[in-house]
């Protein structure tokens, strides 16, 4: 299929900022094919009519959401399950492992990530008194950092930042703890058993922040990311179930369609070789 999927994004107006999910075939915001072949159908119809596109991969859902996330005040402090606890506890739902690429940082704030509890006792103890300076771990993060968030990993972003955030397709999200704020004059609910069912303990999350991404790309079972830098003109070939092409910076063309800063696209199973010319750097996304 010579086709390049390009899709309309869903814009998410959030408490703390904005999200846009650029590739998304989630219940709550299914992106729709801006032209071409499919234009007018939603990314999940393709994934259910036309599942040739992705090499016919198994699954009740297409896998992946990517999301450009501007984050003005801090997000909450949250934790997301695993496939094994999503599936029994919330209806067969995927869990949520998901990674960012910064894009843009305050380099005066710092970034959540991680705890210092050393065991399931310890962490509710802190969690019910809501002794969060003590609980919690913060890291230092500037543009271009690579965040790998495994499902169990107590996490939060900072206000002043803005990232790529590449995820398996799910919105389950336990929050710990929403910095005592209001939306609509409550505050937003809070999930601490789940939380707690999840967090895991000690904690892991150390070897899981890289300060630039990694040379060879990054590989989990739930995808591969290779970041490429582009001055000129380079071919690839596509020979994965289907590639998610992110523009983190620059612009330029993919075979003669125009791509900037912030556009994602997905080059579907079978379209063989692709060329990409001018400035650009760009994140590259595969099962």
């Amino acid at each position: 299929m010579n086709e390049l999927l390009f899709l309309k994004p869903v814009l998410k107006n959030m408490v703390w900022g904005t999200e846009n999910w650029v590739v998304s075939a989630h219940p709550s915001g299914d992106c729709v094919v801006s032209e071409g072949t499919y234009a007018g159908q939603t990314l999940s119809e393709l994934w259910d009519g036309h599942r040739e596109l992705f090499n016919n991969e198994e699954g009740e859902r297409f896998p992946l959401l990517v999301k450009l996330i501007n984050a003005e005040q801090d997000l909450s402090v949250q934790v997301h399950p695993d496939d094994a606890y999503a599936w029994k506890n919330e209806n067969r739902s995927l869990g949520k492992a998901e990674c960012w690429y910064v894009l843009d940082a305050d380099p005066e704030k710092k970034l959540i990530f991680g705890h210092n509890a050393t065991s399931r006792k310890d962490a509710e103890e802190m969690i019910r008194r809501g002794d969060w300076n003590t609980f919690l771990k913060r890291v230092s993060i500037k543009p271009g950092c690579f965040i790998q968030i495994d499902p169990g990993t107590v996490h939060s972003t900072c206000s002043g930042m803005k990232m790529i955030e590449i995820q398996q397709n799910s919105e389950l999200t336990y929050r710990l703890y929403d910095h005592d704020r209001l939306f609509n004059g409550k505050p937003r609910e809070l999930h601490i058993q789940k939380a707690l069912d999840v967090i895991k303990t000690p904690d892991t999350s150390e070897d899981r922040v890289f300060p630039a991404f990694p040379e060879d790309g990054f590989f989990t079972s739930f995808y591969k990311i290779r970041k490429v830098c582009i001055n000129g003109e380079q071919e690839f070939t596509q020979n994965e179930s289907f590639q998610i092409l992110s523009v983190a910076d620059g612009s330029g063309t993919i075979d003669g369609h125009k791509i900037r800063q912030d556009d994602s696209l997905i080059i579907p199973y079978g379209y063989g070789t692709y060329t990409i010319r001018g400035q650009i750097e760009i994140l590259i996304t595969s099962l």
